[in-house]
């Protein structure tokens, strides 16, 4: 195996097969000690974070290759809290896009003025690029289109992607009492097809969730709830 590069929360590498691996750490974002999905820093290490995020990705994954919905996903190790995954291109030097449920976060540091915290929005979705020099600034269609980073249909289809599959995970975690409050997703271009895919993970350190009385959901505690 070729190691591309060390990631915050994983480690990637490139097998003989021209796949990917990607090998999952305890390493998780936040600020102080303090978890966050939107930070763009290491925060803590949280023992069993890599095997939990490999368990919660490989049962969404699977949930949404049977649903026809693109994903770099081949196979998951959970014993080796490995995954291995097609090969993806970036667009730009990568994209996060978040959907938004309530209005928490850097949402509601931003706006504020204009939102009580806790709001419900209506599938609010948000594209940051990744540039943690800049602190991953959003950016419009406009901007994505303009700076070549997609076309505009390309856009389109990211939305609605975005839409489908945050909704998908907000009704499996309903099934738990469990409500989605924000979830951050990423996407790249097939380097076989080049169709747009979900690449990277879906798992509790990269969504906010709370239960029935507003208690806030540990990524660790959110895959222990959902698998026992």
């Amino acid at each position: 195996m070729e190691l591309v590069y060390k990631g915050k929360t994983k480690d990637v590498y490139r097998l003989a097969d021209g796949n990917i691996q990607l090998q999952f750490k305890d390493d998780v974002t936040g600020e102080e000690g303090v978890f966050d999905p939107g930070a763009n820093t290491v925060g803590l290490t949280m023992e069993g974070a890599g095997k939990s995020a490999l368990t919660m990705t490989t049962y969404f994954f699977e949930k949404l290759q049977a649903l026809n919905i693109p994903t770099h996903f081949i196979t998951a190790d959970l014993e080796a809290e490995t995954m291995k995954v097609k090969d993806a291109a970036m667009f730009g030097n990568g994209l996060e896009v978040i959907c938004r449920y309530r209005a928490v976060g850097s949402f509601y540091r931003r706006y504020g003025q204009y939102c009580e915290e806790g709001q419900t929005l209506d599938s609010f979705v948000e594209v940051t690029l990744k540039d943690d020099e800049r602190n991953d600034p959003p950016i419009s269609q406009d901007g994505l289109v303009q700076l070549g980073i997609l076309s505009n249909d390309e856009y389109v289809e990211l939305v609605q992607l975005t839409k489908v599959i945050s909704q998908f995970v907000k009704e499996e975690l309903a099934k738990y009492q469990l409500e989605l409050y924000d979830i951050k997703l990423e996407f790249g271009r097939d380097k076989v097809t080049n169709n747009m895919m979900l690449i990277d993970e879906i798992s509790g350190g990269n969504m906010r969730v709370y239960d029935e009385e507003n208690n806030y959901i540990e990524p660790l505690a959110l895959e222990k709830k959902i698998f026992g």
